[in-house]
């Protein structure tokens, strides 16, 4: 098992402290978070802020501090309060009525966070219109993986045969990606999950996606993308802007100029919803091995245009997407599915 860590960073801004945190608290790292605030109390900062935006999971010894160090600070009159929590964390202050930890006292000052500038914030995660996006390490993205599995799916299954079907090829197609080299997750939270995406780069020299490197490389022009195997937004208002935020994150995150998608031929719906984040459905890919037909779909990163298609002959054996202005000129009139 992989020991937890936790690190400490402390930034004073006259009598109010930033404390950032970046890690796990739980029995390991408990005891350094209990010192760290108590040397706050004891140096006289009026106002604590404890930022949580990088920190991945807390237990209830780690809950424990919290309350025993806002105590302490309420009878010297300082406040402490909790900034950016991911789900989990909120959910632990709501189950346990400990809410009042993410409450400003009224007539607060902005907090340190909010008193920085924005060149300040480099690599923390993104929060706009409450919504956050937030990147998991492969151990956060396994131990949150059923959490994540949820929006997956859609709330009218419940507990049918079809529902545990979508989870569990949810979770294959995770723990396969979470293999391979550059994987990297993101997800989308308010007070819980509301969005995720994920994926691996490919590029020369990939062997087990060499077919699909040398397609799109052929079509595009690009030798070096970002595969991103799954992309979910429900069940929020703000999933079309959800999404797009975090497949641009994602390449930006992986310094990838383009992104690539590949859906089933049959699955108009989700054809439909990327292209509404604004990829282009460039047609159906032929000759990818165990793939059947694939849509392939592309998006380059921030607002570069998506290179038109160039039409080549194909090569024996070698995979060629059918664009989808000329799918009626396939042979047969169709690509078989997978």
């Amino acid at each position: 098992m992989v020991g937890q860590r936790l690190d400490i960073h402390r930034r004073d801004r006259g009598e109010r402290a930033l404390v950032t945190l970046v890690g796990a608290i739980g029995p390991a790292t408990a005891p350094l978070l209990r010192a760290a605030l108590e040397q706050c109390l004891r140096d006289g900062m009026t106002a604590i802020d404890v930022d949580l935006a990088t920190v991945g999971s807390c237990d209830a010894k780690g809950l424990d501090v919290f309350l025993t160090a806002s105590e302490r600070a309420d009878r010297v009159h300082p406040c402490l309060r909790l900034r950016h929590p991911c789900a989990q964390i909120a959910r632990l202050l709501a189950v346990t009525d400990s809410a009042s930890l993410l409450n400003d006292p009224p007539g607060a000052s902005p907090s340190a966070d909010e008193q920085q500038g924005a060149g300040d914030r480099t690599g923390r995660p993104v929060v706009k219109d409450g919504v956050r996006l937030r990147r998991l390490t492969r151990e956060q993205a396994e131990g949150m993986s059923e959490d994540i599995a949820d929006l997956v799916v859609e709330p009218a299954a419940g507990l049918s045969a079809h529902a545990d079907r979508q989870r569990d090829a949810f979770l294959d197609r995770l723990a396969v990606s979470s293999r391979r080299p550059g994987f990297a997750l993101l997800v989308a939270e308010t007070t819980v999950l509301v969005g995720c995406a994920f994926g691996f780069p490919v590029g020369p020299g990939a062997r087990s996606e060499r077919g699909l490197q040398e397609s799109v490389q052929r079509l595009t022009g690009c030798a070096w993308f970002m595969l991103l195997t799954q992309v979910v937004a429900h069940h929020h208002a703000q999933y079309r802007d959800i999404g797009r935020s975090l497949q641009q994150r994602l390449l930006a995150d992986r310094h990838a100029a383009l992104g690539v998608v590949l859906l089933h031929p049959a699955d108009q719906a989700g054809q439909a919803a990327f292209e509404s984040w604004g990829w282009r459905n460039c047609g159906e890919m032929v000759g990818l091995p165990g793939r059947g037909a694939p849509c392939l779909l592309v998006l380059c990163r921030e607002s570069r245009p998506v290179p038109a298609p160039r039409l080549r002959p194909p090569r024996p054996s070698v995979p060629w997407v059918v664009p989808r202005a000329c799918r009626a000129h396939a042979p047969g009139g169709a690509v078989p599915g997978e």
